[in-house]
């Protein structure tokens, strides 16, 4: 059963944001100071691999929503393009400060790997499956917060920032559509529960645990399998020592609905966990 909505709106900030994304000006990045972090350049072309892959996915929701036009139409017309246009501003950023870097190369063996995953991360019902996004949007906002705070080279951060604005944006999106959804399916908390643990736990050992594999081996072939995982692991305690936990919990207890007041009461506890868990 098809879910009826109003027609979506593109604001002038979305449309601001989508031009300077298009247009990044490379020739303003400060390429000495990018090249000082061997982390860095891991972060931003993990990051480059699994945005340019969104159609893989974004074919895969419209399939499984083939019969709801609002969402086929806003996942092709919206949600696609704007994350392939992440992808390709990351990959030219990649391209101007790393040149020596086969980009398309390593996309390439990471994009054998990832397109399995797409075809098996499906929730059994659909309102599921939103929740789920909705998690999958919190990583990605959290994870170009993170990015924002880790480089200190002005041209990725603002960059950064912009990528961070439309996850949010995405997010809203995919939490309007789970609520419609919920109240169709009548979907109880637990279900709820149970989608969101099983995407968490997915974005701990998915895409960006791929991406990041593929691009040490590209552009680090020497390593061996252990300096190769220390690398890994260092360029993901940076994101976690600056990451928006309060801001993760927030944004993945949404769709289980609870009271403002119960919400209140378990955010920042929460929080202080996943930043303890995170830092270990």
């Amino acid at each position: 059963m098809a879910v009826h909505r109003s027609r979506e709106r593109t604001t002038v900030s979305s449309r601001a944001r989508s031009r300077l994304l298009a247009g990044l000006d490379d020739a303003r990045i400060d390429v000495d100071l990018a090249r000082e972090s061997d982390i860095v350049f891991l972060l931003v072309c993990a990051a480059s691999f699994i945005e340019s892959g969104a159609d893989t996915y974004s074919g895969n929701l419209a399939c499984y929503f083939v019969d709801d036009e609002v969402i086929v139409t806003w996942l092709r017309r919206h949600w696609e393009p704007e994350e392939l246009q992440h992808g390709r501003a990351l990959r030219a950023y990649v391209r101007r400060v790393w040149p020596d870097f086969d980009w398309e190369a390593a996309y390439r063996g990471f994009f054998d790997e990832y397109s399995k995953l797409c075809l098996s991360s499906i929730e059994p019902t659909r309102a599921q499956e939103m929740a789920g996004r909705c998690v999958i949007e919190m990583g990605t906002t959290t994870y170009y917060q993170a990015l924002a705070t880790v480089t200190h080279e002005p041209v990725l951060r603002a960059l950064a920032l912009r990528i961070r604005a439309d996850e949010i944006g995405h997010y809203k999106h995919f939490y309007a559509f789970f609520r419609q959804y919920a109240e169709l399916e009548r979907l109880h908390w637990p279900r709820v529960l149970s989608a969101l643990i099983r995407r968490v736990m997915d974005i701990r050992r998915s895409d960006g645990e791929i991406a990041m594999r593929h691009a040490i081996a590209a552009r680090f072939p020497h390593l061996g399998s252990s300096s190769a995982a220390v690398l890994s692991e260092q360029a993901l305690r940076a994101v976690r020592i600056h990451y928006p936990a309060l801001l993760a919990v927030r944004m993945t207890l949404k769709p289980l609905r609870l009271s403002p007041r119960m919400q209140h009461r378990v955010e920042r506890p929460l929080a202080a966990v996943l930043s303890q868990a995170m830092l270990r």
